[in-house]
C-alpha cells in the first residue's frame, strides 16, 4: 500500500469515526437529508480546494481565489440580469474570466518573477477592489430563476446539480493530474523546478496553466454562490482561501509541494463540512467551530511529518536490508 493510500483510507476512517459519534450525540446527524447536506455544503469549498491543489502541488499558493470569485460573481450576476445574456452563455464567459485572472496569478509569478504568497496576496485585494468598482459597491439583485436552477438546483427534485458539478470538476481534475503529461510535470514542478526545468519543461507554462485551473474552480464557486443566494455580492468569498487551503492540506497536499489528489482533497472538504455540520447539530457554540477547525489543520500536519519520518525509517531499513543481501 502507498503512503498516499494509506493517508486516503486513514481520511475515510475518521470521517466514519467522525459521523459516527455525531450520529450517537444525534440521530438526526445520521438523517439521508442530512448527509446530503453535508455534501451540498462542501460544494463551494470544494471546488475551491479543488483548484487550489493544482497550485500548491507545484509549490505555489493562492490567497485571491475568493477575491476571484466576488469578480466572477458581479460580472456574471450583471451579464444575466443588466444585459440579459442567457445563462448558458454567462456560465462560459464566468469560467474564461475565472481562466483569465488566475493566469494573470501565474503570470505575476513566472514572468515577473514574484513570490506566489506576495504576488497574490497583492492581488486579493486588487481583484477586491475591481468587484467594487464594478457594481460601485452595490449588489446585483434579480438573478434570474434559470440560471439558478441549472448552477443549484435539484435533480428529480432531491439531488443537488452542485454536488454533480463538484464531482465532474474533480474527475477532470482527476485525470489530468493521473492520466496527462501535465500532471506529470506538475508533481514534477513541486519536487524540483529546478530539475524539471533542466529536463525540458516549460515550466512556466504548466505554472501559469495550474494558476488558470485555480481560477476556473474560484469561478465554478462564485457562480454556485450566485445561484444558491440569487444576489451578487462584491463581498463575496472572503476568507474563503483559508478554508480551501486548509481542505487541501488536510487531504494530503504538502504546502511545500510534490505531493496532492483530487481523492484526497475532496476527503479533506468532506471531513470539514461533516465537523462543522456536526458541531451546528450537536449545538456547540460557533466559536468553537474555528478551534475545532484549527485543531484538524494541526492533527493533519503532524500526520504528514510522522508519515513522512516512517517513511524515511522503512526507505532506510530496506537500503540496509538490500545492501546485507548483495554479494
Amino acid at each position: 500500500m502507498t503512503q498516499k493510500m494509506g493517508r486516503e483510507l486513514g481520511l475515510v476512517a475518521a470521517l466514519i469515526i467522525m459521523i459516527a459519534i455525531f450520529g450517537l450525540m444525534n440521530p438526526i446527524y445520521l438523517s439521508p437529508d442530512n448527509l446530503l447536506d453535508i455534501v451540498d455544503q462542501s460544494t463551494i469549498n470544494g471546488l475551491l480546494a479543488l483548484g487550489i491543489t493544482f497550485v500548491i502541488i507545484t509549490g505555489g499558493i493562492d490567497l485571491s481565489i475568493g477575491s476571484i470569485m466576488a469578480i466572477v460573481i458581479v460580472s456574471v450576476g450583471l451579464l444575466l440580469t443588466k444585459y440579459g445574456m442567457s445563462p448558458v452563455l454567462s456560465i462560459v464567459l464566468g469560467l474564461v474570466i475565472g481562466a483569465l485572472i488566475g493566469a494573470m496569478n501565474g503570470l505575476l509569478v513566472t514572468k515577473i518573477k514574484l513570490q506566489p504568497f506576495i504576488a497574490t496576496l497583492a492581488t486579493m485585494s486588487a481583484f477586491r477592489g475591481v468587484a467594487y468598482i464594478i457594481t460601485k459597491g452595490w449588489p446585483v439583485l434579480g438573478v434570474p430563476v434559470s440560471f439558478r436552477a441549472m448552477m443549484d438546483g435539484d435533480i428529480m427534485g432531491f439531488f443537488p446539480i452542485a454536488i454533480l458539478i463538484l464531482i465532474a470538476f474533480a474527475l477532470i481534475g482527476h485525470i489530468l493530474l493521473k492520466n496527462m503529461r501535465f500532471g506529470t510535470f506538475v508533481y514534477a514542478i513541486g519536487g524540483n523546478e529546478e530539475a524539471t526545468k533542466l529536463s525540458g519543461v516549460n515550466v512556466d507554462f504548466n505554472k501559469t496553466l495550474t494558476y488558470a485551473i485555480c481560477g476556473i474552480g474560484a469561478a465554478l464557486a462564485g457562480m454556485v454562490m450566485l445561484a444558491r443566494l440569487g444576489t451578487g455580492e462584491p463581498t463575496a468569498g472572503q476568507g474563503y482561501e483559508l478554508n480551501a487551503i486548509a481542505a487541501a492540506a488536510i487531504g494530503g497536499t504538502s504546502l511545500a509541494g510534490g505531493k496532492g489528489s483530487m481523492v484526497g482533497t475532496l476527503l479533506g472538504v468532506l471531513l470539514l463540512s461533516a465537523l462543522k455540520t456536526g458541531l451546528v447539530v450537536v449545538g456547540v457554540d460557533a466559536f468553537w467551530q474555528y478551534i475545532a477547525t484549527g485543531a484538524i489543520i494541526a492533527v493533519a500536519a503532524y500526520f504528514e511529518i510522522i508519515q513522512g519520518k516512517f517513511g524515511s525509517i522503512k526507505s532506510k531499513f530496506f537500503n540496509k536490508k538490500a545492501k546485507m543481501l548483495t554479494p
